[in-house]
């Protein structure tokens, strides 16, 4: 067994305010005789991976999550893509460009085919852009909101006409909103049709579902990409860690992934296992309610940001498996700035500010989060209680979170509320877009010179226009602080010796470039 490695130690962690993390149970994986229920048995040329749940539909029009997403990218090709290096590569498309500012036009690789023998050309592109922006389709993708229409201009391009400028659109239609799928079968079979049995362009080809049991796909010797090294894929549902990972020693999956890092840390030195940290693009933040309160005076936001100590938090929490940011814009994002740093962590500072305020004795709150991020959230209260900010942590299941946090009440989630966000498009507006414009549906922010920076970053096609909008807006960001940033979390993932694989930060499960060794 591998030596273990440096750990803070528990009274470290307590000293945080609340926190020891506690162990996870792995009773079938210490014993090496756990078996997770309906996966696979030892696999020659087959990849079986693991992640927390199903798919929600196979329908990539009407699905919105990364869950479905990780599953559908095998079977269905983009527009546009992105590899382990994270830079936009043709996908469908050959090449882009903006002939006006309300254009983007995608020139289409030639002889690419449908799974049933259909062409994949112009024509079914544009069906498949107008189908996603029907209301009929009910399709939960936002990214494509300025899109109107698409157009076949002639059997290899596409234009994509918008009412209003949008500079990222080649980004956009690299994951969510730039799927093709085939007209003639859809008009057969319908939706619901479709849905059950999903045909597309991509290296793998539909089997079998099984919901809660397994989802397999065969690979695709016709893809234009070549076929994929291995024959058969399988994605296998398992929630709960334990069972993931005693799958994984007992020769049941290759790989588990959606680990977080106290998950990881238990199978640590096991011999076949091994535990493969990624830089992510996920990206944590305090949301606070800057409209009433305390909350409303900056000194006291920028007293919680020099109170929260970042680098401790991801040490003691995170096993050291995250990046801090200085705002909420991630490092791989276009649009980030290396010139600006992150807040100095000084309790003495942040007591200073408070009692400036008008808080020296500090005051009391609430942190809203989600069960999953109880620990995160305990040892957050925990600092900040070293400068007199009594914050009651408020833990409630996904669904109530995201139902909060959708409503059209913009403090259902409290004061603050522990927030991550996944800019899957490298672009900082994917971060921003929500949360910081005073009429988007998350900001509780109102700042006329953060307006005017969003809308100079997301009309301008310009790359060196946005970045000094973005610079600017970090830096006022970073000034005005209607949010406490933290850090983005690494991609961690439990493999056996078989397969070799690399994703990028986004995360997705790409398995097409895998191999895997019998």
């Amino acid at each position: 067994m591998a030596p273990p490695r440096p750990r803070l130690s528990r009274r470290d962690a307590l000293r945080l305010g609340s926190l020891a993390l506690p162990a996870l149970a792995l009773p079938g994986l210490l014993t090496a005789c756990g078996s997770a229920a309906g996966t696979t048995g030892p696999a020659g040329n087959v990849l079986r991976v693991a992640q927390t749940a199903d798919p929600k539909i196979l329908d990539p029009q009407k699905q919105g999550d990364l869950f479905s997403m990780n599953v559908l990218i095998n079977l269905f090709d983009t527009l546009t893509t992105r590899g382990p290096d994270n830079q936009l590569k043709p996908g469908l498309a050959l090449s882009w460009s903006s002939p006006e500012p309300l254009t983007w036009r995608f020139k289409l690789r030639p002889g690419v085919k449908f799974h049933n023998g259909e062409p994949c050309d112009a024509n079914a592109v544009a069906f498949s852009i107008n189908r996603l922006l029907d209301p009929a389709t009910k399709s939960p993708i936002v990214e494509l909101r300025y899109v109107k229409h698409a157009v076949a201009v002639d059997p290899l391009t596409v234009d994509l006409r918008c009412s209003q400028p949008d500079p990222i659109i080649p980004a956009k239609v690299s994951l969510f909103g730039g799927v093709a799928v085939p007209p003639g079968y859809l008009k057969k079979v319908g939706s619901a049709g479709f849905a059950k049995h999903p045909v597309g362009t991509g290296p793998f080809t539909f089997e079998e579902f099984q919901r809660d049991h397994q989802l397999r796909m065969r690979a695709n010797p016709a893809y234009w990409g070549g076929k994929p090294a291995f024959d058969e894929l399988v994605f296998l549902p398992m929630p709960d860690p334990s069972s993931a990972l005693a799958s994984l020693q007992s020769d049941e999956v290759d790989i588990v992934a959606n680990l977080t890092p106290d998950a990881a840390l238990q199978i640590q030195g096991y011999p076949g296992v091994e535990i493969r940290h990624f830089p992510g693009i996920r990206t944590s933040y305090l949301s606070l309610d800057t409209t009433q309160g305390p909350l409303r005076d900056v000194r006291v936001r920028q007293a919680l940001n020099h109170a929260v100590d970042v680098p401790l938090l991801i040490k003691a929490v995170l096993d050291g498996k995250a990046r801090e940011v200085p705002t909420m814009f991630p490092r791989e994002s276009f649009g980030f700035d290396p010139s600006i740093t992150p807040y100095t962590r000084d309790v003495g500072e942040a007591k200073r500010l408070l009692a400036a305020a008008g808080y020296p004795d500090g005051f009391d709150t609430s942190i809203t989060a989600q069960t999953a991020d109880s620990n995160v959230a305990e040892a957050i209260s925990g600092l900040l209680s070293k400068a007199g900010v009594r914050a009651r942590v408020d833990l409630v299941d996904t669904g109530t979170y995201s139902s909060r946090l959708t409503s059209s009440n913009r403090g259902a989630l409290g004061p603050i509320y522990l927030a991550a966000s996944t800019g899957w498009t490298l672009d900082a507006e994917s971060l921003v877009q929500s949360n910081v414009r005073h009429d988007r549906r998350q900001s509780r922010w109102h700042n006329a010179e953060a307006d005017r920076l969003v809308d100079a970053e997301e009309l301008s096609l310009a790359p060196a226009d946005r970045q000094r909008a973005f610079t600017s807006l970090q830096q006022l960001l970073k000034q005005e602080a209607p949010f406490v940033f933290l850090y983005q979390i690494d991609n961690t993932y439990a493999v056996n010796t078989r397969p070799t694989w690399q994703p990028g930060v986004v995360g997705v499960l790409a398995m097409a470039s895998a191999k895997v060794t019998p």
